[in-house]
């Protein structure tokens, strides 16, 4: 990520952080993360993880969407990069994202937060995605709904 979105990035989960009443030290060690780690991320420093965001977003209970909004770069690592295209504003939130997953790519991703429905439709490729253990192959230009999800959030992957 080029500077300029980590200081947007930065500055951004620091507001929401605040807004939500969290101390640095508060936050980090809900979302597991070390308060030195926080406190460079909200600085303009480090370099986050998707996982990291996610689990920033999470504990801030705000949507992934939410916390990444402010930038216009794709977030990557190992093959994998994410980028916000649009987020919604009804209800329920309807948030659209681009995904890249190079080939032979497995991504193990955190869980969803309780109640989020997700919907991929695969451009091109092919790819199995769902929760660890149930994948599902996705076929290109069709809709795949990954919803009915388990009363628990649970891990789920990409390959």
């Amino acid at each position: 990520m080029d500077e300029h979105s980590l200081v947007t990035l930065g500055l951004h989960l620091q507001a929401l952080r605040k807004t939500q009443g969290f101390s640095l030290s508060q936050l980090a060690s809900a979302a597991g993360i070390a308060k030195s780690n926080l406190c460079r991320l909200e600085q303009g420093n480090g370099n986050p993880t998707l996982d990291t965001i996610w689990r920033l977003a999470v504990q801030l209970n705000v949507p992934f969407g939410t916390l990444v909004a402010p930038i216009s770069v794709p977030l990557g690592e190992d093959g994998v990069q994410v980028q916000l295209i649009d987020q919604g504003k009804g209800v329920p939130q309807v948030d659209a994202y681009w995904m890249r997953c190079a080939p032979n790519t497995l991504r193990h991703a955190e869980a969803h937060t309780l109640g989020t429905r997700e919907t991929l439709t695969l451009i091109s490729g092919w790819l199995e995605v769902g929760p660890r253990g149930c994948d599902h192959h996705a076929h290109p230009w069709r809709k795949h709904h990954l919803s009915g999800r388990p009363a628990a959030p649970v891990p789920y992957a990409h390959r």
